[in-house]
C-alpha cells in the first residue's frame, strides 16, 4: 500500500440530510442500533456530519467515531475525495490519525493495524477503531476534501472509567507535569482530563490537594467546603489555578483509569507479608502485584469490595469498599489508603492483578450497570 502524501489543504463538496446511526457497544449487546442527530450547515453547498456531544466506550472495546457526507453534484469521482482523521488535543496539538484517497488508505502511529474505515456505503466517512486504549480518548476530527471543496466536523470520544488522585512515596506536591505523566502511566493510567475531573466531582470525588490535569492545569474538586480547602464560605466545585509551569511548579496528579483486561484479587494467605514478598507471592499465583489504578478500575467497574488493607505496586497500602460498613473507613465509598509503610518491616496482605489471556472476551465483557454512588477517597 503506496503513503498517502496529499495532506495539503483543499476542500470537498458535501451535503446529507439523513441522521447517522452509530452502534454502540451497550446497544450492540442488546440488538438495537442508537440514532445520533447530526449537526448541519447549510451555509453552502459543502457539509460534513459528525455526532453532537460524544460516543462513549471502555478501554479494550471497538467503538464508531461517526462522519457522513454528500457532494453536489453526486457525479464525483469518488477516487478523488479524500478522507483524514486527526485528533486534537486541548493544547491544540493536532496528531494524524488516518487518510484515504480513494482505495488507498493509512494510519499512522498507535492506530496502525486498529483503525478502518467503516464503508457502509457512499458517503461514509466513519472509522472503526478496535481494542480502545486509554490515549485513544480525546477530540477528533473528521475532514472530507475534493477538489477545491471541504468541510470538517468533530467527533469527541469518551471512555468509561474512573479519576483519582495520586501522590509519590516523596510526599505531596512533589511532581511537575512531565513527573505528574509519568507517574500515572506507571499505575496504568493516564492524567486526566478537566471534563473527566469534573464529572468525578459530580460523582462525589472531593478532594483538598491540587493536582495536574492533561492540559497543563492544576485543579482540585471539592464537594464539602471547608476552611482548609479554599474557605467553608465558598460553593462546591472544581477549583482551579489555571495553566502553571510545567517544569518548575510542583503538585499532585489526577489520573485516569478504564476498564481492565484481567482481574485484580485480593491473594488469600495465612500470614501477612512485607513488600517484596508480596511480590513473590503473586509471581507465584501466576500474576503480578496490582498497581494503584488496576486497583481503582476494579473497584469501580468489577466492583471489587475487601475490607482488608494490602500491598499493591508504588508500595503503599489500600483497599477498595463499595459498601461502608463499620471498621472499614468512613461513611463513603472508595479506595482507602493508608500511605507508604516500610517495605521491609511492615506486614500485610497483598492484591494481585492476573491478566486476561484472551482478549476477545474482556473485549466482549460488559461494564456491569451497578456502581458506586460516591467516587470519594477517604483521606
Amino acid at each position: 500500500m503506496m503513503m498517502i502524501s496529499c495532506l495539503e489543504t483543499i476542500t470537498c463538496a458535501l451535503l446529507f440530510f439523513s441522521p447517522i446511526v452509530s452502534t454502540y457497544p451497550a446497544d450492540v449487546e442488546k440488538g438495537r442500533r442508537r440514532v445520533v442527530h447530526v449537526m448541519e450547515d447549510d451555509t453552502g453547498a459543502v457539509i460534513v456530519q459528525t455526532a453532537p456531544g460524544k460516543v462513549v466506550t471502555h478501554r479494550g472495546g471497538t467503538i464508531t467515531l461517526p462522519c457522513r457526507y454528500h457532494h453536489e453534484p453526486e457525479d464525483v469521482d469518488p477516487n478523488r475525495i479524500r478522507i483524514k482523521w486527526t485528533k486534537v488535543s486541548d493544547a491544540f496539538q493536532f496528531e494524524d490519525v488516518f487518510v484515504a484517497l480513494g482505495r488507498q488508505q493509512k494510519a499512522f502511529g498507535s492506530y496502525i493495524g486498529r483503525l478502518s474505515l467503516e464503508q457502509t456505503g457512499p458517503g461514509d466517512a466513519s472509522v472503526i477503531i478496535h481494542n480502545i486504549s486509554l490515549q485513544d480518548y480525546g477530540r477528533y476530527e473528521c475532514e472530507v476534501t475534493n477538489d477545491m471543496e471541504d468541510d470538517m466536523g468533530f467527533v469527541n470520544l469518551d471512555l468509561e472509567g474512573v479519576v483519582f488522585p495520586y501522590y509519590p512515596p516523596s510526599g505531596r506536591y512533589k511532581l511537575n507535569y512531565h513527573q505528574a505523566e509519568e507517574v500515572c502511566r506507571q499505575q496504568d493510567a493516564i492524567l486526566a482530563s478537566h471534563a473527566q475531573l469534573h464529572k468525578a466531582w459530580l460523582e462525589g470525588l472531593d478532594w483538598c490537594n491540587a493536582g495536574w490535569l492533561e492540559d497543563g492545569s492544576v485543579q482540585y474538586p471539592i464537594s464539602h467546603p471547608r476552611d482548609q480547602c479554599g474557605r467553608k464560605e465558598s460553593p462546591p466545585g472544581v477549583r482551579n489555578y489555571g495553566y502553571r509551569h510545567k517544569d518548575d511548579e510542583r503538585y499532585d496528579a489526577f489520573c485516569f483509569t478504564s476498564n481492565l483486561n484481567g482481574r485484580v484479587y485480593f491473594l488469600k494467605r495465612f500470614k501477612k507479608v512485607n513488600y517484596p514478598e508480596a511480590v513473590k507471592a503473586c509471581q507465584r499465583d501466576d500474576a503480578a502485584i496490582a498497581k494503584v489504578g488496576q486497583l481503582y478500575a476494579a473497584w469501580k467497574i468489577q466492583l471489587l469490595d475487601r475490607c482488608e488493607a494490602g500491598w499493591v505496586e508504588d508500595g503503599s497500602i489500600r483497599y477498595p469498599i463499595v459498601n461502608p460498613r463499620t471498621r472499614c473507613g468512613g461513611p463513603d465509598p472508595g479506595v482507602r489508603n493508608l500511605g507508604f509503610p516500610d517495605k521491609k518491616f511492615r506486614l500485610y496482605g497483598v492484591y494481585c492483578f492476573r491478566r486476561n489471556t484472551d482478549i476477545r472476551s474482556t473485549q466482549a465483557q460488559k461494564e456491569t450497570t451497578t456502581k458506586p454512588a460516591n467516587g470519594t477517597e477517604s483521606f
